[in-house]
């Protein structure tokens, strides 16, 4: 029997909820299905209706993506072509911190408890995903301001349980900005990679549709080169 699909992407549209100083989703039709059949000269043998296409600008930090080690890395940093293939399809498990005050780095501590509550270890090559919520209102201002994030700690020993892929139903994987106005902290987790290779996806959804454990992930990026991250149609299996 072929496995339940969970969509854990965002919808890219043009009102979608950005972070900070991303640039905003334009989709523009260059050729209709008719200018197309005209413009490639088909319309001289009664062919008025062939192939539309778009001109898309897209950031490669728009709606569900995986951050490449060069986001925080340096100009000869891989970008999303140097994702290991093999750590983006694997087993998922969901932990729940929708508990925790806006503005909170998950410890690990934090990340013991999680664990605790649903009976599980991590396991290498596990795909850890973080739950805070904030994805329910992922079209509103407040999916900015309203989450929780992931410490630097936490980071590295998801890292020293050989989990490379882990990702979050949050706009940024670390706290909020103001979260780190507050503390003078900034984007600790997302600098693990510069010494700890790692990928996080941010902007999924749906994680209430999985379950804690049990069930595989696909998370394969689009291979852009050079660039700062990917976007990723991000996929639950659950066999029933």
């Amino acid at each position: 029997m072929a496995p339940r699909m969970i969509d854990l992407s965002m919808p890219v549209h043009a009102e979608m909820k950005l972070f900070p100083r991303i640039e905003k989703l334009r989709m523009e039709m260059k050729e209709s299905w008719s200018e197309f059949a005209a413009g490639i000269g088909a319309n001289e043998y009664g062919e008025d209706h062939l192939t539309a296409h778009y001109a898309v600008t897209l950031s490669d930090h728009a709606g569900t993506h995986i951050d490449a080690i060069k986001h925080m890395g340096h100009e000869n940093s891989p970008g999303p072509e140097g994702i290991p293939l093999e750590y983006c399809f694997g087993d998922g498990v969901v932990l729940d911190f929708r508990h925790l005050d806006y503005g909170t780095a998950i410890t690990v501590p934090d990340m013991e408890r999680a664990l605790s509550r649903i009976g599980y270890k991590i396991k290498p090559r596990d795909i850890v995903l973080i739950r805070t919520g904030a994805s329910d209102y992922n079209d509103e201002d407040r999916y900015l301001t309203d989450h929780v994030g992931m410490s630097a700690e936490a980071t590295k020993w998801l890292i020293d349980q050989d989990c490379r892929v882990t990702g979050i139903d949050a706009p940024t994987y670390d706290p909020p900005i103001w979260a780190m106005f507050e503390t003078r902290k900034f984007w600790l987790a997302h600098k693990v990679m510069q010494t700890d290779p790692y990928w996080h996806i941010e902007n999924l959804v749906n994680l209430g549709d999985l379950p804690p454990h049990g069930f595989k992930l696909s998370v394969f990026p689009v291979k852009w080169v050079g660039t700062t991250g990917a976007p990723v149609r991000a996929v639950g299996m659950i066999d029933e």
